[in-house]
């Protein structure tokens, strides 16, 4: 598509580096059947660690939304497709155009887009569900995100203008992915105050919203129904056409992962995805799968690895040094742990980008020194050498040499063995606590806690219910969780809200880490503003070598596939998968009933 006089960019969808996949006249997605018989119902399981839920508005900070609100009754200007990366095309906007100086993104929206109470979205909608999402309300993620977004103007009734306080490649994209929703939702006068309600008063208020599905029946705390709104404006549209074939979607509940398997042998539903490797192997037996109807499935994807970790909250003066948070991964014996508890079915996460381009490697580059060195003093001088790899202990490497070099550490950090018991000099034991809200990991952690009493540290494991587990990473006040980050082809602004000064700061932010640290905040502007993809590159890298050398995390295991049950009577799906399809949204958008 020809790009229009005073545009640097205007077409049907926007790649954040100038490319798309599919072209403006195109049909559908590779991944979509338009063909499919439409109707019948999905049933499956929440992807939530919660046991229930008490609200419908997935956006604001208190109480525990429904699993998949988001992506089934919520719709943004653009949407991503699931076989490509960094790039959207319209939905409720029927096209985007950047200026040149790269200000401003202005977005047509469609004519036939529609609420899901019959009205339309207009440009008003639009300001709206942006003013609402970075004001006070909501969780600030939001907030960070869009720190370098100056405010949306309204051109006329189905125009909107959104300017940027600095070029940035990214925000046409970030800005076109916000979830619109309309200005009636909860515009209400609270009785019980005269007042219109404030947004985080909108509780259980049913969303109105463009999405494919509204909610149904729903049985809280045990399942919710969405289905499929019959008037749906979108359902001919190429970046729809041959999806969300369900007429209901239904989401059980249950306590835990062992109620959860028994339920899928007993045929309470019909697609799950299992996350544990001893479950994989061992206990997906039973009648339905000798028969048939139930089938296991491992589809290789292509996604980053993300980085599930041990996160370190560097907040706790036993965890402020680096040399100490070392020596504690130090201690960590993953393939013995592979071999013996996951059956060979993981592969240990490597830094923040794993299966990206973004992931560094060897020494640094002169690009990527010259983000670093004008901050050396506030960086492990480690950073200025290979970049960093977990420790092993097969091959040349040991656990007996590992924790013989984290012992070194401890002891030159002021630590030394006193008893049996890892002391410093005023006589202060090392004790932590590793905080968890269910059993599952506290098997896995068991043989960490066995190595690192060798150190002479004891890890006290504490187990506490779900919503005071949510409390507690709000407030951060924990010394030690497990937290599954997911990766990304594209990292951006966002990370700024996982390891920026500001959000060390922000109770409810993604920076758990506790990490402040001028040159972080430095590569991090850097990767939100760059201009090239060399120069998106050497900002990404920079950042994985800062974070990595910095040990904030050990790092844990990640699965370059899906492991899926299904009820191959009951569903069916186009193969192949898309290869950056993320389980269950694939599931959701393109599978029906048979």
């Amino acid at each position: 598509m020809a790009v229009p006089s005073g545009s640097v960019w205007a077409a049907h969808g926007y790649g954040l580096w100038g490319e798309l996949k599919y072209p403006v006249d195109f049909q559908h997605f590779d991944y979509a059947d338009p063909q499919a018989p439409r109707g019948g119902e999905l049933r499956m399981v929440s992807n939530l660690r919660l046991s229930t839920f008490d609200k419908y508005n997935p956006f604001t900070l208190r109480g525990s939304y429904p699993a998949f609100v988001s992506s089934l009754m919520f719709e943004g200007l653009l949407t991503g497709s699931l076989d490509e990366n960094g790039t959207g095309y319209g939905l409720l906007a029927e096209d985007v155009s950047v200026a040149p100086d790269r200000l401003s993104a202005t977005f047509r929206l469609r004519r036939e887009a529609r609420f899901n109470d019959g009205t339309p979205v207009l440009a008003a909608d639009v300001k709206h569900s942006y003013e609402t999402l970075i004001g006070p309300h909501v969780t600030p993620a939001y907030k960070t995100v869009l720190t370098d977004v100056a405010g949306l103007d309204v051109i006329d009734e189905r125009t909107v203008r959104y300017r940027f306080k600095k070029p940035n490649r990214e925000l046409p994209l970030t800005v076109g992915g916000l979830p619109v929703f309309s200005r009636a939702w909860g515009n209400q006068i609270d009785p019980k105050t005269g007042q219109r309600k404030t947004f985080d008063q909108v509780v259980t208020d049913m969303p109105i919203a463009s999405g494919p599905y509204t909610i149904g029946p729903v049985k809280f705390g045990r399942d919710i129904t969405y289905v499929l709104n019959p008037d749906y404006w979108a359902k001919d549209l190429p970046a729809r056409k041959g999806l969300f074939n369900f007429d209901r979607i239904t989401v059980k509940i249950y306590k835990d992962s062992t109620a959860k398997l028994e339920a899928l042998k007993a045929g309470e539903f019909d697609f799950m995805r299992i996350f544990s490797a001893g479950d994989w192997a061992r206990r997906i037996t039973g009648k339905r799968f000798k028969s048939g109807e139930l089938v296991k499935v491992n589809l290789e994807h292509r996604l980053p690895t993300g980085f599930q970790s041990y996160v370190l909250n560097t907040r706790k003066p036993l965890l402020s040094d680096v040399h100490v948070r070392q020596a504690l991964g130090l201690a960590m014996d993953y393939e013995w742990m592979n071999r013996q508890m996951f059956y060979g079915g993981y592969q240990r996460v490597q830094g923040l980008f794993g299966s990206t381009d973004c992931a560094a490697k060897g020494m640094p580059s002169e690009a990527e020194l010259g983000l670093l060195k004008p901050w050396a003093k506030a960086l492990p001088p480690a950073v200025f050498g290979p970049m960093a790899v977990a420790p092993r202990t097969d091959g040349e490497s040991s656990l007996r040499g590992n924790l013989k070099q984290a012992q070194a550490m401890l002891k030159a950090a002021g630590w030394t063995v006193q008893g049996g018991v890892l002391k410093n000099a005023q006589g202060q034991p090392f004790e932590l606590e590793y905080l968890a809200s269910d059993e599952s990991g506290v098997r896995t952690t068991m043989p960490w806690v066995r190595n690192l009493e060798k150190l002479g540290v004891k890890l006290n494991v504490r187990v506490v219910d779900f919503a005071l587990y949510q409390e507690k990473l709000r407030n951060f006040e924990f010394d030690i969780v497990t937290l599954a980050f997911g990766g990304t082809h594209t990292p951006g602004a966002e990370y700024a809200d996982l390891f920026g000064s500001e959000a060390a700061k922000t109770p409810d932010s993604g920076n758990y880490f506790g990490v402040s640290n001028p040159a972080l905040d430095s590569i991090l502007k850097k990767l939100a503003e760059a201009d090239t993809r060399p120069d998106f590159l050497t900002a990404c890298r920079a950042l994985e070598r800062v974070v990595v050398h910095s040990h904030l995390m050990v790092p844990q295991w990640s699965a370059n596939s899906h492991r899926i049950v299904y009820n191959q009577q009951h569903l069916a799906y186009k193969a192949p998968m898309p290869v950056f399809a993320e389980g269950e949204d694939w599931v959701l958008s393109a599978w029906w009933a048979r």
